[in-house]
């Protein structure tokens, strides 16, 4: 099967800082990949280069077989890659359904945003409820509900995901995990990046572990070893 979204060998940093040193991953379509590892891995750098925030120094980045490494972020959204960084960002002043309609702004997700509107409130009920209600007037769990939808209206396929579930009540990742399953079984490829490290192995159909700017670990959530982890998290589990 063809990967969706493949790294391959990449370089990348911050001007002379090097953070990615030779990172090659790929991500199925239907499939969730989690990406673990600590603080200050390369990990939402990583996420930020493939969306395009970031310059590769060297290697590739394909979409469907395709180099995208060379092109502008705009026109890689407009492939379908999409990343929900960490923070809940979200158009504060504006409503749900505002919000929502901005996500869609590629042509193709235009066309279809009332059906699209309409599955977002069929799986998140609180958003329909809210649907013209300011997203900062709204509480922390719906802002990252309102974060998901965003980049769900675009009609993605594959979706960069950056702690999604951090600062959240346990019900509402518990929501939120069931809507990123969704997202999968529609056919989208989704990266994750998740500091509840049980939670993203329960989660993941397969795992990579970055460690000091290189993959450590490929493989299967079964797999890996609780020594594996620990190494990865200098001693200490993140779960």
């Amino acid at each position: 099967m063809l990967a969706l979204l493949e790294v391959d060998d990449l370089f990348a940093g911050y001007g002379s800082i090097r953070v990615l040193n030779g990172v090659s991953l790929q991500v199925e379509p239907g499939s969730i990949t989690a990406l673990l590892g600590s603080n200050g891995a390369g990990k939402t750098t990583l996420m930020r280069t493939i969306v395009g925030l970031i310059q590769a120094d060297r290697g590739r980045i394909l979409h469907e077989g395709k180099p995208i490494h060379r092109l502008p972020p705009p026109q890689r959204v407009e492939m379908g890659i999409v990343l929900v960084p960490e923070g809940r960002q979200v158009f504060s002043d504006f409503t749900v359904e505002e919000n929502l309609k901005l996500g869609a702004f590629v042509p193709r997700a235009r066309a279809r945003i009332s059906t699209t509107q309409e599955e977002i409130y069929g799986f998140f009920p609180k958003l329909a409820e809210r649907r013209r209600q300011a997203a900062r007037t709204m509480s922390g769990g719906e802002q990252q509900m309102l974060a998901l939808s965003h980049a769900y209206v675009s009609d993605p396929t594959v979706v960069l995901l950056d702690e999604v579930s951090m600062g959240l009540a346990p019900k509402i990742v518990e929501e939120i995990f069931e809507y990123l399953h969704e997202l999968a079984r529609g056919g989208q490829a989704l990266l994750l990046v998740e500091q509840y490290v049980s939670r993203a192995l329960e989660l993941a159909d397969y795992v990579y572990i970055l460690d000091r700017g290189r993959i450590s670990f490929a493989g299967e959530p079964a797999e890996i070893s609780e020594e594996t982890i620990t190494n990865a998290y200098l001693g200490s589990l993140a779960s």
